[in-house]
């Protein structure tokens, strides 16, 4: 039997990912900083948490992160954790870039002081490509992140690249797309929006302000996502990939859809708010996918308004099938 460690199962990709890794057969540990005291949400929603091995690590101490390595031994490590929010990042970016960079720093040199044949998975981001003008992005396209979340992801991304190159690890990144799901918590647009749409739907009065409505997202849906994750550490060679759909949406889109899935014209509530706009945000992003589909076979199945319609279905009934 397997063993994985998933760094961050806590999160929205972290409980998709030990689902995944559980129907495998995977021995499944996940990590957070407090065991203890972590209710663990969404491993409770799915139906898993008593099936997670859990851990307490401080992924910013190295010998918390060795000592958690030498006391599980796993086969594969997958690293989800870190400040995921790229707005928040701007408010706390010192702790955006511990939390990312220093963390999968301290994995990889843990990984190499083991000396054990480990796979490293390392949670990459769209967000280092910064504006593309609207070309999609594959694994040969520059960096040049815009915010402290996107310069944190490029540092990882670059330590990963160089672990792999001069230890020869099993190490790799999976830049993703933005990818949702029911488990996002409410402070990510996209779960803000159709939560927003279902309680006015049920009948509350309030109007969901919003920032900039005309940038440019590529939507997938998570569950799929996590699916690359996985095959990304069954390959012969480590390498990064692109996961994306390969579409590009506006966030009004977005809007329409998620309001349409609730029968209701979003025009009729929502607010542009001004002091939601980021100081530098996005234009435009979308992924080009095709190294994943021809050397993994991996292809985003569901679009952006199959993502808002399956949210929408789950808000409306929390009982639904994730």
């Amino acid at each position: 039997m397997k063993r994985a460690l998933i760094c961050g199962v806590s999160g929205q990709d972290g409980a998709y990912l030990a689902r995944l890794l559980l129907d495998k057969g995977y021995a499944v540990y996940g990590s957070s900083r407090d065991a203890q005291m972590s209710s663990f949400n969404n491993l409770v929603r799915l139906g898993i948490r008593d099936r997670i091995n859990l851990e307490s690590v401080a992924i910013s101490d190295f010998r918390s992160v060795l000592q958690v390595l030498m006391r599980i031994q796993p086969d594969e490590i997958y690293n989800l954790a870190g400040q995921s929010s790229v707005g928040l990042s701007f408010q706390q970016p010192v702790e955006t870039l511990e939390s990312i960079s220093i963390g999968t720093l301290n994995f990889l040199e843990a990984i190499r002081f083991a000396s054990r044949p480990i796979r490293f998975y390392n949670a990459g981001s769209s967000e280092c490509f910064g504006d593309t003008e609207g070309r999609a992005a594959d694994e040969s396209m520059p960096f040049r992140p815009r915010s402290p979340y996107a310069v944190a992801k490029s540092a990882a991304f670059w330590e990963v690249a160089n672990y792999r190159e001069a230890y020869g690890l099993y190490a790799c990144s999976g830049i993703l797309f933005n990818h949702e799901s029911p488990l996002r918590p409410e402070r990510f647009v996209t779960k803000k929006i159709v939560a927003a749409a279902c309680r006015i739907a049920g009948g509350s009065k309030e109007k969901l302000h919003l920032g900039n409505m005309s940038i440019r997202r590529d939507w997938g849906w998570a569950p799929e996502y996590v699916e690359a994750m996985w095959l990304m550490l069954q390959q012969d060679k480590p390498e990064d990939y692109v996961i994306a759909t390969g579409e590009s949406h506006s966030l009004e889109e977005f809007v329409e859809s998620a309001f349409s899935a609730v029968h209701l014209n979003w025009r009729d509530h929502v607010v542009l708010d001004s002091e939601l706009l980021r100081p530098a945000d996005l234009a435009t992003g979308r992924g080009n996918p095709a190294k994943a589909r021809t050397r993994m076979g991996w292809q985003a199945r569901h679009r952006m308004h199959d993502v808002v319609r399956l949210m929408a279905e789950a808000e409306r009934n929390l009982a639904a099938p994730l």
